[in-house]
């Protein structure tokens, strides 16, 4: 009798562990498909049956067959983000809709917002223009803000958490997501683990110091240089241990496309914590690169992403297919960090997966070698700054004259011969 008990609660426990689309979750909540997954669980675009609008599902890893203490801190991990999360309500975040028990096992349920991540966009535009990201910066950084002010400390801000919506009455606005990992003030981690994204950490947290609102700003400063060059501040490497200690030592990569952006990613990727703006600070500096001196972010909220002719840009909208991600040696990943999106060429690629700046044989063509020659960053202002900034393109056109004569002189040379 205890056997087949025993039989029965193992198949139960199976049965609830199989989630697939039409499962109905909570009595309320229809799965439809699966959007993707993180370290926490995966997550689910669901029709709730109640309220007759499209949510997000997020299913916690499954506690089955695990130690009771370990799914007690599972089941405990997920309702604390529910309760941070629900405590934070604005128009650049998603909201927290319903913490849901299915089979015993915790269903955060969120709003849905039909979207692409910033890293996602990433795999389209390598780069994006500095408007534009100070754009990004101000909406993202004002949800900080209130979470800031609210209690929270996020502890993941990344390109991936970054969703812009692609469609709808919303297209272009964006917002911030995944408070998996997100602490109230004044909690601490017994598990001594860092949690989040080396590539985005804050030095004192890859130093072993517990998140702060000084290193959310960090990480969102991170973020927008990425956006911007191309590459996190501490550049990439697939050995993540040798990342952590060069991020540790605060050693960025000097900016070089920022532009007008430039003085305040320093101020929020600067070393010493104390000596970071707040987020609400660093928010009214973005503002004022994106919007102009006067601006003011509560009257900007929920306005979508501008390029500079006034409308969404490409990048943005659901009609520019997600194609193409720059991966890194070895790693499997993206730029940022993150899962490649599906893709067949880089859009940067011609069909013969050649660099359209090169040409078929590999060489960079004329036009991209002067691109590279040209001076970055802040226009030279003094003769000494102009003689340094173009420096080399005048040793590039001197070598270039050198190696033009040289091939005259041996024409020359075999005519008369």
């Amino acid at each position: 009798m205890a056997s087949t008990t025993l039989v029965k609660v193992a198949e139960q426990e199976r049965a609830a562990s199989v989630v697939g689309p039409d499962q109905l979750v909570a009595g309320r909540y229809r799965l439809v498909s699966k959007l993707g997954g993180g370290g926490m669980g995966a997550v689910w675009l669901a029709h709730d049956t109640l309220l007759d609008r499209d949510v997000a599902v997020k299913q916690v890893t499954s506690t089955v067959g695990l130690p009771t203490e370990a799914a007690e801190e599972i089941r405990r991990r997920t309702l604390r983000e529910g309760r941070i999360a629900a405590r934070l309500t604005h128009e650049h975040a998603i909201s927290m809709y319903d913490v849901a028990l299915h089979s015993g096992e915790p269903w955060l349920v969120m709003e849905h917002l039909p979207s692409r991540s910033l890293a996602q966009v990433m795999n389209i535009a390598d780069t994006l223009p500095p408007l534009e990201v100070a754009q990004i910066g101000t909406h993202i950084a004002d949800a900080l803000a209130a979470a800031h002010a609210a209690g929270i400390v996020h502890r993941d801000i990344k390109p991936g958490n970054i969703l812009v919506a692609e469609r709808g009455r919303e297209l272009g606005t964006v917002k911030i997501s995944d408070f998996g990992i997100a602490r109230a003030k004044g909690d601490h981690d017994r598990s001594g683990v860092i949690t989040g994204t080396p590539a985005f950490f804050a030095p004192e947290v890859a130093r072993g110091s517990d998140p702060t609102e000084a290193s959310d700003v960090f990480s969102l400063g991170a973020t927008l240089y990425t956006a911007i060059e191309g590459q996190p501040p501490f550049g990439i490497d697939p050995d993540s241990i040798a990342l952590l200690h060069r991020v540790a030592r605060a050693e960025i990569i000097p900016p070089t496309r920022t532009g007008p952006l430039t003085d305040v990613l320093l101020a929020m990727l600067e070393p010493d914590p104390a000596r970071r703006p707040t987020m609400e600070q660093a928010r009214d500096r973005l503002a004022a690169v994106a919007f102009g001196p006067d601006a003011d972010p509560a009257l900007l909220r929920g306005r979508p992403i501008l390029s500079a002719d006034g409308t969404v840009p490409v990048w943005a909208r659901r009609a520019t297919t997600l194609v193409g991600s720059r991966r890194t040696a070895g790693t499997g990943g993206t730029l940022t960090g993150l899962p490649a999106a599906p893709h067949s060429a880089p859009r940067s690629m011609s069909p013969r997966g050649v660099p359209r700046s090169m040409s078929p044989r590999g060489v960079p063509r004329p036009a991209e070698l002067l691109h590279r020659l040209r001076p970055t960053g802040p226009p030279p202002r003094t003769t000494q700054e102009k003689i340094v900034a173009f420096a080399p393109m005048a040793m590039a056109i001197m070598v270039a004259v050198l190696v033009l004569a040289l091939i005259v002189a041996l024409i020359i040379a075999v005519v008369v011969s």
